[in-house]
């Protein structure tokens, strides 16, 4: 199955912060159960990033732990730079 890569992995993606409040209503904080306010050790992430065309939408979201987070979005850059490349050529 082929992937679409259009934008810049660099390229900073606009997130629309009503779609992260939608999310979070929906699922709180894994380590306080608030729906607001600070979540501390989780990040709200996309599943598939946004740089790989991923839908910046609560059903495209998940927690995850900053740890986890960081490495995911190293691998996330690495591999919307790769493919784009693919694109170029």
């Amino acid at each position: 199955m082929a992937c679409v890569w259009p934008q810049a992995a660099t390229a900073r993606i606009e997130r629309d912060r009503a779609q992260v409040r939608s999310f979070r209503a929906e699922h709180p904080c894994p380590s306080t159960g608030r729906t607001r306010g600070a979540c501390p050790g989780w990040h709200v992430d996309h599943v598939i990033p946004l740089c790989a065309g991923g839908a910046d939408r609560p059903s495209n979201m998940q927690w995850i732990t900053r740890e986890d987070h960081r490495f995911k979005t190293l691998v996330d850059v690495r591999e919307c730079r790769k493919h784009r490349r693919k694109g170029l050529q």
